[in-house]
């Protein structure tokens, strides 16, 4: 049954790194693209496979134009795409699966591309459920939300399915990049779970992230 679904993601795969974002198998992440080599990369996608695989630099102080990074990432297909008047993309990925990176190939119009392997991962194309203390996670968020002044729609969180709720909240917090790594590399959606309950217990007492910090996007 994987068979097929392995075949129809591709070897070669364009990667975008950057710190301090996480993308798991369908989420949605909207992501605003104005670099010369990122907007010649989303034009290659939308004419191939439509795939970016998301990654993060394993050591965030290096400031080098292509810096190491984890060997694990995340590709998402581009569902929703619009060009603004100035020429910047605004486009939305939604995960697909995890993969390895093999080896990295040279650069294709200055963006960054690398051989995946997808077969650890064939269990990330198909929805699951996660088994975790949907109460002592929500309770916690209840905490998190209520120290930052976050306005949140608790009804929409009661009824979400459990791979959505903590999908959406493991991409949503503002955890450190080393900590959204781990969210990413938890081997299974039960296990992501509980690294997550345990991640929104220990920061929400902590002080609230300064507003001028963090990733931006659009």
């Amino acid at each position: 049954m994987s068979e097929p679904r392995e075949a129809a993601l591709p070897n070669i795969l364009p990667i975008f790194p950057l710190t301090g974002v996480l993308l798991l198998p369908r989420g949605q992440l909207p992501l605003n693209i104005f670099e010369p080599r990122y907007l010649a990369m989303t034009r290659d996608a939308m004419v191939a496979e439509r795939l970016i695989g998301m990654v993060q630099p394993s050591d965030p102080p290096i400031r080098e134009l292509n810096p190491p990074v984890y060997q694990t990432g995340c590709a998402g297909r581009i569902t929703s795409f619009s060009e603004t008047e100035d020429g910047r993309f605004l486009i939305t990925l939604t995960g697909v699966s995890r993969f390895r990176i093999k080896e990295e190939l040279p650069l294709l119009s200055g963006y960054r591309r690398v051989v995946a392997d997808w077969r650890e991962f064939a269990a990330d194309r198909d929805a699951g459920e996660a088994g975790f203390d949907r109460s002592r996670l929500t309770q916690g968020l209840r905490t998190f939300f209520m120290q930052r002044q976050v306005e949140a729609n608790w009804e929409a969180i009661d009824k979400a399915p459990g791979e959505t709720l903590v999908t959406s909240i493991a991409m949503m917090c503002p955890f450190a990049p080393s900590e959204k790594q781990a969210l990413l590399e938890a081997p299974t959606l039960g296990e992501r779970a509980q690294l997550l309950t345990a991640l929104i217990e220990m920061t929400a007492t902590a002080p609230a992230p300064d507003p001028q910090g963090g990733v931006t996007r659009h």
